[in-house]
């Protein structure tokens, strides 16, 4: 009996043994993290905070209107100040323009200027540390033969998302977060927007353990049972940091997405928007890529983790609720569906107000986008928040992006000008500008008709429509099929339909100006009619497999399509 228990009693030791073990070798730890003597005891509180922004060369804004600093000079100054370490992390490496890119923007080359101060860490002793999801990068090849360490965070293989994060730790003492990652088009063609801060050890402290935390993933397939305690939160939105920000009293946290990858004490990019949204007295500015409150899987399901914060503002709170998104290729046309059902919460409602605008870029000859609105922020009458991830389920589920808040008390004296008033003008400006156009009611503004791609001409039996302009594809990605002219179900095209002259002179004077004119269309189950540029109407029936030819022009779009009442 006795020589039972005893078996029973080591068998256990060794289970325990051996669950320990297991925990040690799958949990990440960065050795050696406290070299440089700074810790929560004795970091910097007293900090410097800085707007950049990258604003292409062909957006202007008034003469009067809110300026910052340039992105590129406030990444120079980074790396200028760096004397121990650089760590960064971004989406993207492209940092170096093909020749054909470079010749018709000469902006481009700030992302090889960049590249080569990064490079010349190497001379000044400044180790330079990368954790990066891209494996194939020309750029990261280089920066490793110049003594670069670059570790790989396999997103696919841990949460099926990818590594959005975008920030700089130099030295623990200063960083940068934003929406620019280390792409040429980011210092040339994007409108960026980004902070940085400057001896602010606190703070550069707690983003140096997000970026530990990637670095300790380096080709791991799986993700640690437990977080080491060197990478747990110094602060949160329950326990922010209380600090001086432009010799103004203020309160600051970092927080990271998504959920699985957020050790103990650390805020999610989730709870921090909550906090900001509810605490919010009297307005919510939002400047976001996208919104969509949509959660895709296998199936596709209404997400209210934000949504149902900005409908609970509007109705109970009455706060007013400004949203400003980009319209591109990319923007789903449901995006406008669920801003029309927060439009319609204010219908008959005093006190109510949400305005929807979205950001109208132009398209380069190459077809890419010059002057799309990247910022992701929000910012209230009391706080500001700027992430790396967009307003989609899909993004704070799967992606890893990091979030920076900073509030200030509801009564300051003798202060400078806050953080919040700043970012709350570069909204406003961006609000007001002759890029911005209004949503409205039941008119999903056509993102993806930046270009008239091809004149085909669409022949009939009957009649000779013209040239017709081919639209890129609505729903997804992919380039869009040409819509060939065919008889479907027995219906033959409906008849010319002709316009006065005058409206006739309107659309060709508007391709002469490089717009293109309105396109209101709409869906009748698997037909889409067309209003189209040589004033004709066609009907037509969707083919998917016939891909589309390249864009031979290009052209800012203006279009809308026309959407049934009670679309969502």
């Amino acid at each position: 009996m006795k020589s039972q228990q005893k078996c029973i009693v080591i068998f256990a030791l060794v289970c325990c043994f051996a669950v320990l073990v297991a925990l040690i070798f799958s949990a990440v730890d960065i050795w050696g993290d406290d070299a440089d003597g700074i810790t929560e005891e004795n970091c910097s509180k007293n900090c410097s905070v800085v707007l950049v922004e990258n604003i292409p060369e062909d957006i202007t804004f008034l003469e009067n209107g809110t300026s910052h600093l340039p992105l590129s000079l406030g990444l120079y100054n980074l790396l200028d100040r760096a004397v121990r370490v650089v760590e960064i992390v971004s989406p993207l490496w492209l940092l170096n323009s093909s020749d054909y890119e470079s010749s018709f923007q000469p902006a481009a080359s700030q992302g090889r200027a960049l590249l080569s101060r990064l490079q010349g860490l190497k001379n000044k002793g400044v180790q330079l540390k990368i954790s990066s999801g891209m494996i194939n990068s020309t750029e990261l090849d280089i920066l490793i033969k110049h003594n670069a360490e670059v570790h790989y965070v396999n997103m696919s293989a841990l949460t099926k998302g990818n590594l959005h994060s975008s920030f700089w730790v130099v030295d623990r003492t200063h960083f940068y977060i934003g929406s620019a990652s280390m792409d040429w088009r980011s210092l040339a063609t994007r409108k960026e927007l980004g902070v940085l801060v400057y001896n602010c050890s606190c703070l550069a402290l707690d983003l140096h353990k997000v970026f530990s935390l990637y670095w300790g993933l380096h080709y791991k397939d799986f993700i640690p049972s437990f977080w080491s305690k060197r990478l747990f939160a110094l602060f949160n939105r329950d326990r922010p940091l209380e600090l001086e920000v432009n010799s103004t009293n203020a309160l600051a946290y970092i927080s990271s997405s998504p959920d699985v990858f957020i050790p103990k004490d650390r805020s999610s990019d989730l709870e921090a928007i909550s906090r900001v949204i509810q605490e919010a007295r009297h307005f919510i500015y939002i400047s976001i890529i996208d919104y969509l409150p949509l959660l895709s899987s296998s199936t596709q399901r209404y997400w209210s983790r934000i949504d149902g914060l900005l409908r609970e503002a509007l109705i109970l709170k009455k706060v007013r609720v400004r949203l400003l998104i980009s319209c591109w290729e990319k923007t789903q046309p449901l995006t406008f569906n669920f801003i029309w059902s927060l439009r319609s919460l204010c219908m008959e409602q005093s006190n109510c107000s949400l305005e929807a605008k979205f950001f109208n870029p132009r398209v380069q000859r190459d077809g890419s986008h010059h002057g799309i609105n990247h910022n992701r922020f929000m910012v209230t009458d009391r706080a500001i928040y700027l992430g790396n991830l967009d307003w989609v389920g899909n993004e704070f589920t799967f992606n890893a992006g990091a979030g920076f808040v900073i509030s200030h008390p509801e009564s300051i004296e003798g202060r400078n000008i806050t953080v919040v008033e700043q970012l709350q003008a570069v909204f406003e400006r961006d609000w007001f500008s002759r890029y911005t156009r209004t949503v409205q009611s039941n008119k999903i503004p056509v993102c993806n008709e930046h270009q008239i791609n091809k004149m085909v001409t669409v022949k009939a039996s009957h009649i000779d429509t013209g040239p017709v302009p081919v639209r890129k594809g609505q729903y997804d990605n992919r380039p869009a099929p040409l819509r060939n002219h065919r008889k479907v179900d027995g219906v033959t095209p409906d008849k010319t339909k002709h316009h006065d002259d005058g409206h006739r002179q309107g659309s060709h004077q508007s391709i002469a100006n490089g717009h293109v004119p309105v396109m209101d269309s709409y869906q009748e189950r698997d037909h889409i009619k067309i209003n189209h540029l040589d004033d004709r109407l066609v009907q037509v029936k969707d083919d998917h497999d016939t891909p589309m030819d390249p864009p031979s022009h290009s052209a800012e779009s203006s279009g809308f399509r026309e959407m049934p009442n009670g679309a969502l």
